[in-house]
């Protein structure tokens, strides 16, 4: 069964681009900006092509120009203008586009040529944080809203991993570890979401840390032996989805329990599940935080 979308909704449209569904309507009937196809059963839908047109003109709109004068250009000229400008400025805006689009008609090429050039603008944690954070928060978004499939997440979340992966190795073989700190990074049971928890790893590894990254779905229990190893340890995990929300203080306090054996063990989280966590409540050694950057700030 072939899942992969490729006909949207004009509420597809207002996901995908910010651009009020409304507003589209008066982009197409008054100025002909878009050409809508319909179904065999009369059902009005838009293509990977219009798509495209209108993160275009949405991104030449908001650099200051009028949707009259964009209404009036050639077809050609609408992407040339959107390059040249964000050549100059708002680099981050025109690739986030880009990655999107690249998601949508699962385009490899697409995905290397965009971030090859971000290269030459940034350093890799730059793009991390100004791109893909910001990219890797919308795609969440659409997936909720049925506008993108699992096919899609999956594609530009593996492309992203890549990166990850590629930079962290570069960084490793040419580091020697003088920390007296060990990070053993790991997700709870059923936790897949994985591609924070990796970046992560990179900036440690980045700024010298000896840190061991054990990946997705680990039982508390298998990360009792580590303290055999290394006599002060910072564990470090990232809840996204798991543990379950009225679940969180019961695996605090599990982890406590069996894994916080000596005085330089510590459990640092972070992780949209913990916003309705009470942090007075954590046992003592457990730390939170509402963002990968206050964690690295917190080294």
């Amino acid at each position: 069964m072939n899942n992969i979308k490729n006909q949207f909704s004009i509420k597809d449209l207002e996901n995908l681009t910010g651009i009020k569904a409304h507003t589209i309507r008066i982009w197409e009937k008054r100025y002909n900006l878009l050409e809508p196809k319909r179904t065999e059963t009369n059902i009005r839908y838009y293509d990977l092509k219009s798509f495209q047109k209108l993160l275009n003109v949405s991104y030449l709109n908001n650099n200051g120009y009028k949707i009259s004068k964009i209404a009036k250009m050639k077809e050609a000229e609408i992407p040339q203008l959107v390059r040249e400008i964000a050549a100059e400025t708002n680099l981050e805006s025109h690739a986030i586009n880009a990655f999107k689009l690249s998601m949508l008609n699962f385009d490899q090429a697409l995905f290397y040529k965009t971030y090859s050039s971000l290269l030459k603008e940034k350093e890799f944690k730059a793009i991390f944080y100004d791109i893909f954070i910001p990219l890797l928060t919308e795609i969440g978004l659409l997936w909720q809203t049925d506008t993108i499939t699992p096919a899609h997440e999956h594609f530009i979340t593996t492309l992203i991993r890549q990166k990850i992966l590629i930079n962290t190795e570069i960084i490793q073989s040419k580091q020697t570890n003088k920390s007296t700190k060990t990070f053993v990074l790991y997700l709870p049971d059923n936790e897949i979401h994985e591609l924070g928890l990796m970046f992560i790893n990179h900036q440690l590894v980045s700024k010298g840390y000896h840190s061991i990254f054990l990946g997705q779905s680990v039982p508390i229990e298998s990360l009792v032996e580590l303290q055999n190893y290394y006599d002060e340890i910072i564990y470090l995990s990232y809840f996204t989805v798991r543990p379950l929300k009225e679940d969180v203080l019961n695996y605090f306090n599990d982890f406590s329990n069996l894994v916080i054996k000596k005085p330089n063990t510590k459990f640092w989280v972070l992780g949209q599940i913990l916003n309705d966590v009470d942090i007075n409540q954590l046992p003592q050694n457990i730390k939170t935080f509402n963002s990968i950057q206050s964690l690295m700030e917190a080294l």
